[in-house]
């Protein structure tokens, strides 16, 4: 019989749809696999290339050798929000609310290879990857105007991505969205009730149960949530209280580059590589040190399609339990 599950993090609810139950093989798609080359002569992103994007920001080396960049970081040339312009209000037609569209978008070019993936990464170039996240987290939540910083990938093109060679995205915004509010409430009025971290409390209660752990490590727990509202979402949270990516313990990055590889190696592994999204979920700039927050990584795999009941109801319909798709990926 279908269950509906509620997010204690957002208390919306989603359908576990146990009579459409599916298993992995089922969400493989029919598509052409395209074996992509070392390195593309116009794509803006591979070495050699470097005129064909904005001054790098940063840019971060293996070792002693200079020569050869491993990582870039630059202005993205279409951004969302841009530093040239205000935070200043104004009302649109007397009666709607508007503000300039201040803000920083960059982007994070992960490797030197047009054909790298993150799961074929060394484990130093994982981990140099997530520093390179963390510092310019540092940097832009530096700036006054700045209250949310969003760090994200979008792998392939269902997932929203318009260039193959492998790029993340970190996006900072003068504005809190409703969805982030809504969280921070939720999980205050949990710790005022109870004097504990929700989220630290989610990550007992999985490590506890075990049915929707897939793997972890002595510092991250990797887990499909309770009311995952996309097949084989997993989760990947630290197990000390953490509210915010930006105070992350440098001993720690290299552990979340491990647990971030493996999680989309197992993935991959077991969807046939998927288009998918990781999205860096952490406390607003100016609650970074709150007792009731908790920052994690959310993995999204693109093989399910939003219809009409999820547009209409904002209810999700997850046609795989998570206790078998957490069973499946600790069986990779």
């Amino acid at each position: 019989m279908p269950e509906l599950r509620q997010d204690p993090t957002t208390n919306e609810w989603v359908i576990i749809a146990r009579e459409r139950a599916k298993r992995p093989y089922d969400f493989l798609l029919d598509r052409e696999v395209r074996l992509l080359p070392d390195h593309v002569e116009d794509c803006p992103f591979c070495p050699g290339n470097e005129r064909l994007t904005p001054p790098e920001i940063s840019v971060y080396h293996r070792d002693s050798d200079r020569s050869n960049w491993i990582i870039r970081i630059i202005p993205n040339m279409f951004p969302a929000l841009t530093p040239k312009t205000t935070t200043e209000e104004k009302l649109v037609d007397s009666h709607f609310k508007a503000r300039g569209g201040f803000g920083f978008h960059e982007v994070i070019i992960e490797s030197p290879r047009h054909n790298e993936t993150l799961s074929e990464m060394d484990e130093l170039h994982v981990a140099l990857l997530i520093q390179a996240y963390r510092d310019r987290y540092a940097v832009l939540s530096g700036d006054a105007r700045v209250k949310m910083i969003i760090i994200f990938r979008n792998h392939g093109v269902t997932a929203g991505t318009s260039l193959e060679h492998p790029h993340s995205q970190i996006v900072a915004s003068p504005v809190v969205s409703a969805c982030a509010e809504k969280k921070s409430e939720i999980a205050g009025s949990y710790y005022n009730r109870t004097g504990r971290c929700l989220y630290c409390d989610i990550n007992r209660w999985e490590i506890e149960s075990g049915s929707r752990l897939v793997f972890g490590n002595d510092k991250f727990a990797v887990f499909n949530p309770f009311a995952s509202r996309y097949p084989f979402e997993m989760w990947i949270s630290p197990k000390n209280h953490q509210a915010s990516f930006g105070n992350i313990e440098p001993a720690d990055i290299s552990e979340l580059g491990k647990v971030l590889r493996e999680s989309i190696r197992r993935m991959n592994s077991l969807l046939a590589n998927p288009d998918y999204n990781y999205v860096f979920h952490t406390a607003p700039v100016e609650e970074e040190n709150a007792k009731h927050l908790h920052w994690y990584v959310q993995i999204v795999p693109r093989i399910w399609t939003v219809a009409g009941f999820e547009i209409g109801s904002g209810i999700y319909i997850n046609t795989i339990v998570p206790e078998d798709s957490a069973k499946f990926m600790r069986e990779v």
